[in-house]
């Protein structure tokens, strides 16, 4: 989970039970939400929360989130690991559908970008 926050940092910060520090199927109930999570801007301005739901995990290769947010009746993201020459792939696909008018708009928007910065954060941070 820390890895989350370093890829998010300091735009975002999500909360997340203490007692979950890695994501495996041994750690999490797939399909049953791990916990509604904080989306907090700039670490502290709540602006949204998730109810954090894995359908799919397998540890270093891939995992899908299907869940639900106050801005979003669905929200997922499926992350694929690749092996490739000198390193490694990493490719999210995502999908959302907004609750309330605007609510997608606004997250075509954010999310593009946001992904953008943290595939940025996640290249420094395995850079060494």
């Amino acid at each position: 989970m820390q890895g989350v926050q370093r890829e998010l940092s300091p735009w975002f910060r999500m909360t997340f039970p203490t007692d979950v520090a890695k994501l495996t199927p041994e750690s999490v109930t797939l399909g049953k939400p791990l916990s509604r999570s904080l989306l907090l801007l700039f670490g502290v301005l709540p602006l949204d929360w998730d109810d954090v739901t894995f359908i799919e995990i397998d540890p270093g290769r891939r995992f899908v989130e299907r869940s639900s947010m106050a801005s979003q009746r669905v929200w997922e993201h499926e992350r694929f690991l690749e092996d490739v020459a000198g390193g490694t792939r990493i490719t999210d696909r995502l999908r959302w559908e907004g609750r309330f008018p605007g609510a997608a708009a606004l997250f075509d928007l954010i999310v593009p970008r946001l992904f953008t910065w943290r595939h940025r954060q996640l290249q420094k941070i395995f850079a060494s």
